[in-house]
């Protein structure tokens, strides 16, 4: 929704509201309503530039070479020295960058396959995505340069806490000066800010929603944050503007949850299965037996034990593991078996036991 703001004189000021944004969350000061509906905030564009195999136009088992080619083909179009004070083309060209950056990428593009949009973005920020991205490099094998002839130059953010979508400056120019004029330069962002958060492993089965306390300009502010299924340990949760506030003016630095996942008594975790240990009496070993089990969810299982079984042999249970991502299925727990000797025998065990090394057991 749009609306006019009063208070500035010599310009028409316009709020701008869109449907998970804060009220008020940006003001457009601008000649027309319609320049005003052109322009979403940072926020907003980054819902929009999720389905990166359809901005691209190609299939998700699409061949890298495929990839490229695709990107080339848009970046050409939509390139703003071809599209010059064009604001449609420039969203457009940084929406296929962000795509081209994720699926150029081996580890990125697996990561967003295996968790999709949503959990790909809860795990990578803005920064994480353009990091190591050459974009100047790229474009140079397409024609474009930047530094010849006022074309454009490309950066994106990251060090500082800079924006990353705000990679259009002239070469040659400090402070967004140079061809077309002077853009001001947008105040500095805070610093970005990275706190420990502690989850178990049945908030990995199931996923969890925390509360955490941030202290705020001498207060404390209690933050909800939706850990996804499947989290591993070293993955990271950005919270956009929780970070340290600007001392320039300018948005407040995000804030980062490194995930640690504690150590559970009973499972331990092997990528998307668990491990468990079973003790069993040598007698059972040798002659087989059933076992009841039960599961990180409380379910319980009764297993066969074959008669023979080794020592550390593991028996699975199918589909008992830990979810590869927020929507991927369940991996395996396997149980492994351990003997249990006794330490101390009674007499009629102790001549059992003598009478049975006699035959070689």
């Amino acid at each position: 929704m749009l609306r006019r703001a009063e208070g500035f004189s010599g310009f028409s000021a316009f709020v701008l509201s869109m449907p998970g944004m804060d009220k008020g969350k940006i003001v457009l000061i601008l000649s027309s309503a319609r320049s005003a509906r052109r322009i979403v905030t940072r926020e907003h564009f980054q819902k929009k530039a999720m389905e990166y195999y359809k901005i691209l136009g190609v299939e998700k088992t699409a061949a890298a070479d495929a990839i490229k080619k695709a990107y080339r083909k848009l970046a050409v179009q939509y390139h703003p020295d071809k599209n010059p004070g064009n604001k449609e083309a420039e969203a457009k060209f940084k929406e296929i960058s962000e795509a081209y950056a994720v699926l150029s990428d081996e580890k990125k593009r697996k990561e967003y396959d295996t968790y999709g949009s949503a959990g790909f973005q809860q795990r990578y920020s803005q920064e994480d995505i353009f990091r190591n991205f050459d974009l100047n490099d790229i474009l140079s094998q397409f024609g474009f340069g930047g530094g010849n002839g006022g074309r454009s130059s490309f950066r994106f953010g990251g060090q500082g806490g800079g924006n990353p979508f705000d990679f259009f400056s002239q070469t040659g120019n400090r402070g967004g000066c140079g061809g077309g004029g002077c853009r001001p330069q947008a105040a500095a962002k805070g610093e970005d800010q990275t706190y420990e958060l502690a989850v178990t492993l049945s908030e990995v089965l199931h996923g969890a929603e925390k509360n955490i306390s941030l202290r705020r300009n001498g207060g404390t502010e209690n933050v909800s944050v939706k850990v996804p299924k499947g989290i591993e340990s070293g993955k990271r949760l950005r919270l956009s503007g929780k970070g340290a506030p600007s001392s320039a003016g300018g948005p407040a630095g995000d804030l980062y949850l490194k995930v640690t996942v504690q150590p559970h008594e009973q499972f331990t975790r092997d990528g998307d299965n668990l491990l468990m240990e079973k003790r069993i009496p040598f007698s059972e070993a040798c002659l087989g037996t059933s076992v009841e089990i039960s599961g990180l969810d409380g379910k319980s299982f009764k297993i066969k034990v074959p008669a023979g079984v080794q020592p550390d042999a593991k028996l699975r249970i199918k589909g008992q593991g830990l979810p590869a991502g927020p929507i991927g299925e369940r991996g395996d727990l396997y149980v492994k078996i351990a003997v249990q000797v006794p330490k101390q025998l009674t007499e009629e065990q102790e001549r059992l036991v003598r009478e049975l090394m006699k035959e070689g057991l």
